[in-house]
């Protein structure tokens, strides 16, 4: 773990990032959002399969995108590259316990120091998860800001664990 994070823990119990975000990821990961090549999340989504075959979880929740967000995109990127590596795992994607409940700054646009702040209390989980071992995946993480908050949602609702999965992690998040 890096300083910051044994500083102030995440409320996800650990990550697996697949790849750093660097060319050609992160050339991938914008042709998927902004081009539409939904390709690209099946062929991430395989990836992951092979690399975290033998992870065991109850179900998989891709981070939702706020409505509006959803709507402006036509899909959400972190459902695409879930399902694929569900049906590797034969694992439940649970696309509908977690809302995004605030429509928040796209992350990218802000200074690191002001990410927590935007995505604080932007998720609400309607569902008990007593016990259960849930997989939180999204496309790229840089500070963690937005999957620690989504994990807080998943932990008031009893959630035993939270693994954090990510296609891509920025390397300067210090």
């Amino acid at each position: 773990s890096c300083g910051h994070c044994l500083r102030s823990p995440p409320a996800f119990d650990r990550t697996y990032a697949l790849f750093a975000y660097d060319f050609p990821i992160d050339a991938l990961v914008h042709l998927l959002k902004y081009g539409h090549w939904l390709i690209i999340a099946d062929w991430f989504g395989m990836q992951l399969a092979r690399q975290l075959s033998s992870l065991q979880a109850s179900a998989i929740i891709p981070l939702p995108l706020h409505p509006e967000k959803l709507r402006e995109r036509g899909f959400n990127q972190s459902l695409e590259i879930a399902r694929p590596l569900a049906k590797a795992l034969k694992i439940d994607v649970a696309a509908n316990i977690c809302q995004r409940i605030r429509a928040t700054h796209t992350q990218t646009d802000l200074p690191l120091k002001e990410r927590p702040a935007n995505v604080r209390n932007a998720f609400h989980c309607s569902d008990r998860l007593d016990g259960q071992h849930l997989l939180l995946l999204d496309d790229v993480m840089t500070t963690g800001a937005t999957l620690h908050e989504c994990a807080k949602a998943l932990k008031r609702q009893g959630a035993a664990e939270v693994t954090a999965i990510v296609v891509s992690r920025t390397q300067k998040h210090g």
